[in-house]
């Protein structure tokens, strides 16, 4: 048996068999084989690989051709079809096919554990590959085939490395092997088809369907952005060409990886503090496209979720001049919708969901009244489909605040007062009505006593027999229903739990009490509230209607009460004025 392994090389004519498993089946030709047999069946007949015949006397007693085929008796048993004579082969090659079947069941053995051993193997083989190919490029540099083999390896090390998503449990060894970091600087690699594998991994390794623990997710995300994976993901953004198809799919996932890592808001501060994300993700949603695609839609959800997470990338994206950029990309869709369940549809909603949140900052409403922020929005209103809830939002952002009077101030100046009522008289889903209120309530808090658009506002609200008063109070009794039959039932489980028990629910209860629309219960008690302080007309007509249910303005004190109560005294100072002015409406409801 010995001798036949070591005479492997020698049968097949090739090097010595690799010792990883091979990857297809060597071919034998049953045909071949059995002329092969007959060919040495003499050993010392061979002469440069070609069977010679002897010259001899002529022998008319032997039979010409193939011998007769032996007897059954003597038949060798592992013929079992009977295709060859006497066996077809050989014992020497026998033994030699024994050997390889034998050695291919060795690698058909139990799978590799993947484990801390395995890891440690992975990570010594990765370093490896990429010194190897570091070192070939610096000698070859000018000759690229010495060193294309070496980054072919290389480029399947980084794919194999997406097993670990299905190892979370390794990320932190991962990390402390260093792995981390050799993987983040790959990012720079000359090949941007490397870089592109590198982001492939990084984001699916980050992913949320990954089953990673909190612990186990920080230490590798920890890890990489020491490395500094955000700037290399910035300095990637510029070398790849959208032309080309695995480039776009190389941009798509540097996205994915950033909304990955945007889940830890500090990370989604970093963006914009460190790296020219933001106004990269600016000019990419206004690159003109015959359809919009899914980069550019995918760049205005990013922009939406950076903006949304803090509020130094709202500064940026307002100094980068945003706000005026957005309106215009909207503009389009003041009575055009974008076809449903497309790109462009997602694309539109991203945007206005990016202003949205901006607009909350002082710098935003001065911004969105110069670029006739107002303006754009009541033509949604007007003449808007999918457009006017979402230019609903956008008022009811501009105009909220301390600081929102100069946009109350245009909207009525813009003749919005006549939409934004047409909208308060009708009957809408329970996000249209809270936008509604949200105006109206910012109006009669901002607008200036005594001014001119004030006194058109409060004129709005008593003409035509007080019909805008009632239909306050009538969406009043409609939340307080609500509110009323969830309070009930919360009552109910209090009365079964114990004082600990009854803290740890709090939070779920005031969520649900909000679901039943407590926010806009306190909203349409507030604005009645100020129009009991304004208007004496109004402050008759208001006992008038709450008498009609046996209440008193004592209903809508004790809704503001609640609102005061809940506060929290720590806020930020931007928020005193608040509380100053319920403080003062209660006053005025004795």
């Amino acid at each position: 048996m010995l001798a036949a392994m070591d005479s492997i090389d020698d049968l097949f004519k090739k090097p010595n068999l690799p010792n990883n498993k091979r990857k297809s089946e060597y071919s034998r030709d049953p045909n071949k084989v059995y002329k092969a047999a007959k060919l040495v069946a003499d050993e010392d007949g061979r002469s440069n690989g070609m069977a010679t015949v002897e010259d001899g006397e002529d022998d008319d007693d032997t039979e010409a051709g193939p011998a007769l085929p032996p007897d059954e008796a003597d038949e060798d048993p592992n013929d079992e079809e009977g295709r060859f004579f006497g066996g077809g082969i050989t014992t020497h090659t026998a033994d030699v096919l024994d050997f390889i079947d034998e050695r291919d069941r060795d690698d058909e053995g139990e799978p590799e554990k993947i484990n801390s051993a395995w890891l440690r193997k992975v990570a010594l083989n990765f370093e490896r590959k990429i010194s190897k190919n570091s070192e070939l490029r610096a000698k070859f540099e000018d000759d690229p085939p010495k060193f294309m083999g070496s980054e072919a390896d290389l480029d399947a090390d980084i794919k194999a490395l997406s097993i670990l998503s299905d190892h979370p449990d390794l990320y932190g060894e991962f990390a402390k092997l260093g792995c981390v970091s050799s993987l983040v600087s790959l990012l720079s690699h000359e090949n941007v088809d490397i870089a592109i594998d590198v982001i492939e991994i990084i984001n699916e390794l980050t992913d949320e369907d990954v089953e990673a623990e909190q612990e186990q997710w920080d230490s590798l995300v920890d890890a990489m952005l020491e490395a500094d994976l955000l700037n290399l993901l910035n300095d990637n953004v510029s070398r790849l060409d959208e032309a080309e198809e695995s480039d776009r799919a190389g941009l798509y996932h540097i996205l994915s990886v950033l909304e990955n890592l945007s889940s830890r808001p500090v990370i989604a501060e970093s963006v914009g503090k460190d790296t020219t994300f933001i106004p990269w993700l600016l000019q990419r949603v206004q690159r003109r496209e015959p359809t919009v695609s899914q980069n550019k839609q995918y760049s205005a959800e990013i922009l939406a979720v950076f903006l949304q997470s803090s509020s130094l990338n709202r500064t940026i994206f307002i100094k980068a001049d945003g706000i005026d950029i957005v309106l215009q990309l909207l503009s389009p869709y003041r009575k055009r919708d974008p076809t449903k369940g497309t790109e462009e549809e997602e694309y539109a909603e991203n945007l206005f969901d990016g202003l949205a949140c901006c607009l909350d900052e002082v710098n935003a409403k001065t911004k969105f009244v110069e670029a006739e922020g107002i303006e754009l929005c009541l033509i949604m209103l007007r003449e808007g489909k999918m457009s006017k809830p979402r230019a609903l939002r956008l008022l009811d952002h501009a105009l909220g605040g301390a600081n929102g009077a100069q946009c109350c101030q245009k909207l009525v100046e813009a003749a919005g007062l006549k939409a934004v009522f047409s909208i308060f008289a009708k009957k809408h889903d329970n996000q249209t009505t809270e936008y509604i209120l949200g105006i109206l309530s910012s109006m009669l808090r901002s607008l200036p006593a005594n001014s001119s658009e004030r006194i058109r506002l409060l004129g709005k609200f008593v003409e035509k027999d007080y019909e805008k008063i009632n239909r306050a109070m009538q969406l009043r009794r409609e939340y307080a229903s609500r509110i009323s039959a969830v309070d009930q039932e919360i009552q109910l489980q209090k009365s079964k739990m114990s004082t600990e028990e009854q803290v740890d629910r709090a939070d779920q209860w005031l969520s649900k009490r909000l679901d039943a629309g407590l926010y806009s219960l306190q909203t349409a008690d507030m604005i009645l509230a100020w129009l009991v302080a304004e208007d004496e007309g109004a402050r008759t007509r208001i006992r008038s209607l709450l008498g009609d249910r046996d209440e008193g303005l004592e209903v809508l004190k004790a809704t503001l009460k609640e609102q005061l109560d809940s506060m929290d005294t720590t806020v930020e100072a931007r928020d005193v004025e608040f509380r100053d002015m319920l403080s003062t409406l209660i006053d005025y409801l004795r």
